[in-house]
């Protein structure tokens, strides 16, 4: 149940803070363990055969899927640090740890992405035959091993943007998958060798659009953007429609991590403190609205609200 705590200071100024329900989803512990053993597996059969059909496209798909089992272990690491209790030193835990996870996966992709392009340049600048006949059964198996795990992590990818990428970058590599086989077919029927590199940096257009969108994500939320999803002005509007509140100031909205989010505001109440159960109401309709779990709430009688202003907001 949503619990708020309300102290006064010196002057008299009201606090209130709520912790509610976190928006994450239930442990995803087994679903990485099981879709790191997958996707290793799968790399060193697909780097091994590609190698042996002489297929780019297929040892640049490996090449992704290595990136995605370290982006995997990367995720997971942080969900279990994210789960682990606050400290003296660290009051809000490791939750924040989700969050560099995220940056960490986008940055590790692009620099995967970059040698895979490389690569693929020189081979359609001087094209090889392919074993085609290889490519398309080893590709086939990718496409179910990464629908498989992109189905395990489905159910999380819209509470969690770490799941999000572990989703997209399952998902991305079946559809990879699938234009590998395609162009295996082509190959087949027309000998255009060329096809294959061709199609290896169509791979890498396509997970570069999606890992940008991921890495434009996380730095919004390591730089303390607002959350997707929540409106700053309509909360704000919100806080100002509140019984007893005449103005709202110095209000922050941020993510603890990839699935909770915080807020702090100063509430101007010229007739005085409302008392516990308003900071009980205001913090369950934020968390409920808004999704906004962790509310901390300043009353201030309109007499000190000028002072405050002046300390805490910036000069304009």
């Amino acid at each position: 149940m949503a619990h708020s705590h309300h102290h006064n200071d010196q002057h008299g100024h009201g606090y209130g803070h709520h912790h509610g329900h976190v928006h994450a989803p239930a442990s995803f512990g087994r679903v990485f363990a099981v879709g790191v053993a997958l996707n290793t597996g799968f790399v060193v059969l697909e780097a091994t055969y590609g190698l042996f059909a002489g297929s780019m496209a297929l040892v640049a798909d490996a090449g992704h899927n290595l990136s995605d089992v370290f982006g995997l272990l990367i995720a997971w690491s942080a969900t279990v640090l994210a789960a682990r209790p606050p400290s003296a030193r660290f009051t809000y835990g490791l939750k924040s740890s989700s969050i560099l996870a995220a940056l960490a996966n986008a940055a590790l992709l692009l620099v995967a992405l970059g040698a895979i392009s490389l690569e693929a340049i020189r081979r359609l600048l001087d094209p090889h035959p392919i074993n085609t006949g290889v490519v398309m059964i080893v590709a086939a198996i990718g496409i179910a091993i990464n629908t498989v795990t992109a189905l395990m992590f489905m159910r999380g990818r819209h509470h969690d943007i770490n799941l999000r990428g572990a989703f997209l970058h399952m998902a991305g590599d079946a559809a990879v998958s699938a234009g590998v086989v395609i162009a295996a077919l082509v190959i087949g029927f027309t000998h255009a060798w060329w096809v294959d590199p061709l199609v290896s940096l169509a791979i890498v257009g396509l997970i570069g659009w999606s890992t940008w969108g991921l890495a434009r994500d996380a730095l919004h939320m390591g730089l303390l953007g607002v959350p997707p999803g929540i409106n700053e002005e309509k909360v704000r509007g919100f806080l100002r429609t509140q019984t007893g509140v005449t103005a709202v100031h110095d209000l922050h909205i941020w993510p603890m991590s990839t699935t909770e989010t915080a807020l702090t505001a100063h509430l101007i109440m010229p007739s005085g403190h409302p008392g516990d159960a308003f900071l009980h109401d205001l913090a369950h309709a934020l968390d409920h609205d808004f999704g906004i779990g962790h509310a901390t709430v300043q009353i201030e009688l309109a007499d000190h609200a000028q002072d405050c202003i002046r300390v805490c907001e910036p000069a304009r």
